[in-house]
């Protein structure tokens, strides 16, 4: 019962002021990416959770982007503005900095500063991107911006504070898939997170939460709101089960929770990963963590896939395509397969591998692989976790 009055508490409408107490970088020197391994401190909050959950971030925005708002508009952030759904007016500056997105613009404030422009050009070329034959152009046009950007480029259509914040969307809370058990980490969660960070419209772009929790969280010290977003994604239930996990990048991160989870618990069924990324020499996350569960004989096999180290690029469903009869070998003995990461590219090219190995493995037709695949999802021996 305590559990159920303590997890109560903290949820998505009220967050736990968790800390961070750890912040690592999981590159080696040289990398093109930047992928860091975060402890959140869940202690005092009476959250629970479980492998295969995710954790939601509320981040703030950079006070770099907020202040160059503020002098844009000409605005002290000071000013009272009234968000939606609000009790209260907030300060301007409190606003922009916890509640709305800088991110985002649509053709809705283009229209509104199209009416308040003063200056001939500014108002020609924004009624231009207004035209119904500009509409893919305008599309475009917006993906290159941010609301700073548009505040830059058109100083003479002037707004008000409010006028601008009623044109912005509400600041998202983000969610990482866990990277740990708590079975063995029960007062604290560990994320694996790839710090977004690019350029467009010769300005320097963010990912707001990754680099909140990267650049502007104080360890030890600075409230980060978080709740715990529960999930039907998990280990096997039956200890007995084999599993194959495909996580190339921080794809990998819910599978470090499932080994941690079923080392812990003593599971005899075999574990298998495929893990992708760029250079082993620089991407291989949690490389010797792998390696020790395989000499503790948790982790069975795995099979890489890292895509700059050969003249050719090689993927985690190439691998999976070279190990197709082993592959089949464990699905037909009732091995559950795991998928997590980016839904757009890989987890397509991944599904279209595993319905190639079930055909031409186990004999059957594309439409006989095909309903293989159905039974699998219908029997949750085939789990997703994509975005």
């Amino acid at each position: 019962m305590s559990d159920t009055v303590a997890t109560s508490a903290y949820s998505k409408d009220n967050p736990f002021p968790a800390r961070v107490t750890e912040n690592r970088m999981l590159n080696g020197p040289g990398s093109a990416k930047e992928t860091r391994h975060f402890v959140v401190d869940l202690r005092g909050s009476g959250l629970t959770y479980k492998a295969g959950d995710s954790l939601g971030v509320y981040p703030s925005n950079r006070p770099e982007e907020v202040d160059e708002i503020l002098r844009l508009l000409g605005a002290t952030g000071e000013e009272p503005v009234l968000l939606p759904k609000a009790a209260a007016p907030l300060p301007l500056r409190s606003a922009l900095t916890s509640s709305l997105a800088l991110a985002g613009p649509t053709r809705r404030i283009v229209d509104t500063l199209a009416n308040k422009a003063t200056d001939a050009a500014e108002k020609a070329a924004l009624q231009a991107l207004l035209v119904p034959e500009a509409k893919d152009a305008l599309t475009a046009w917006l993906d290159e911006r941010e609301f700073v950007d548009l505040l830059a480029e058109f100083p003479s259509a002037r707004l008000s504070p409010q006028e601008l914040v009623d044109h912005m969307r509400k600041l998202m809370p983000r969610l990482y898939s866990i990277a740990s058990s708590p079975k063995a980490h029960p007062q604290e969660i560990h994320l694996t997170v790839a710090i977004v960070r690019y350029e467009t419209n010769h300005r320097a772009r963010v990912g707001v939460c990754t680099t909140f929790l990267a650049d502007r969280v104080a360890l030890g010290s600075t409230p980060t709101p978080v709740f715990v977003s529960h999930s039907h994604f998990g280990p096997p239930e039956d200890p007995s089960k084999d599993a194959i996990m495909v996580g190339p990048g921080t794809g990998i991160a819910p599978f470090r929770a499932f080994l941690q989870d079923r080392g812990a618990s003593g599971a005899a069924g075999r574990n298998w990963i495929f893990f992708g990324d760029q250079r082993r020499s620089t991407d291989f996350l949690y490389e010797e963590e792998w390696a020790k569960w395989q000499q503790q004989g948790t982790l069975t096999r795995i099979d890489t896939a890292f895509s700059r180290d050969q003249a050719a690029k090689v993927y985690v469903q190439d691998r999976m395509r070279e190990q197709a009869a082993e592959l089949w070998a464990w699905i037909k003995a009732g091995a559950f397969f795991y998928v997590c990461g980016d839904a757009k590219r890989m987890a397509k090219d991944v599904d279209l591998a595993l319905h190639e190995v079930i055909a031409s493995q186990g004999g059957m037709s594309p439409a006989e692989a095909a309903d293989y695949v159905k039974l699998m999802k219908k029997e949750k021996r085939y789990q997703r976790d994509v975005y």
